[in-house]
C-alpha cells in the first residue's frame, strides 16, 4: 500500500501536486540564487513543518548555503495558534551580521514569523527574508512579508509535505486539504 492510499479516505481533496511543488521549488531557488549571488546565505527552517520545503529547496539552489534548525511551536496539538510562542530548540549557528532566509511551511496567522524576524533582528542578522511553501492570506492576522511565497492557499486546513495534524500526514508528498471530520472529533 503506498502513502497516498493509506491516507486516501482522510483527504477531502488534493490542493497542489507533487508536481506543482517541484516545478513552484526550483523557480523559488532560481529566483533565491539570482537574489543572493555574491552573497553568503544562512538558510534557517523551523522545524518540523519546513523539513520538506528546506531540503527540497535548498537542494535546487545552485550555490553554497548554510543550513540551520529552529523549534518553534504555537500550535500545540490543535488546528488554530494557541497566540504563544514556545522556542524549543534554538539555532547552533550565530546570526550576527548573516544573511538570513527563513524556510517555512506555512505563514498562516503571521504570528511565528513576526516572532521569528524580531528574535533574528535582535541577534543582530544583517537582513532577514522569509521563503514560505504556502501562505493563508487571508487569516493574516500580523503584517508580516515573504519575499519569496509558494503558493497561496485559501482558508482551509492542510497537510502534507511537512504540514501536519498530530504529527501525522507529514510525509504526504502533495499538499491536501484534511477532512474536518478528521480534526473536528
Amino acid at each position: 500500500m503506498t502513502l497516498s492510499e493509506t491516507y486516501e479516505n482522510d483527504i477531502k481533496k488534493v490542493l497542489i501536486t507533487e508536481e506543482q511543488l517541484e516545478n513552484r521549488l526550483s523557480e523559488l531557488a532560481s529566483q533565491i540564487d539570482s537574489d543572493y549571488k555574491g552573497k553568503d546565505l544562512l538558510v534557517i527552517g523551523i522545524l518540523k513543518g519546513a523539513i520538506f520545503t528546506i531540503t527540497k529547496l535548498a537542494s535546487k539552489i545552485k550555490k553554497n548555503v548554510e543550513i540551520d534548525f529552529i523549534t518553534l511551536s504555537s500550535y500545540g496539538s490543535d488546528t488554530k495558534s494557541s497566540g504563544d510562542i514556545k522556542l524549543i530548540m534554538d539555532l547552533d549557528e550565530n546570526v550576527k551580521d548573516r544573511n538570513i532566509l527563513v524556510v517555512e511551511d506555512i505563514i498562516d496567522t503571521g504570528l511565528t514569523m513576526k516572532w521569528l524576524i524580531e528574535y533574528l533582528q535582535s541577534k543582530g542578522a544583517a537582513s532577514v527574508e522569509v521563503c514560505t511553501l504556502l501562505r493563508k492570506k487571508e487569516a493574516h492576522i500580523y503584517d508580516v512579508s515573504a519575499k519569496y511565497v509558494g503558493f497561496e492557499v485559501p482558508e482551509v486546513f492542510v497537510v502534507g509535505f511537512g504540514l501536519d495534524y498530530n504529527q501525522y500526514y507529514r510525509n504526504i508528498p502533495y499538499i491536501g486539504v484534511l477532512k474536518e471530520e478528521i480534526y473536528e472529533k
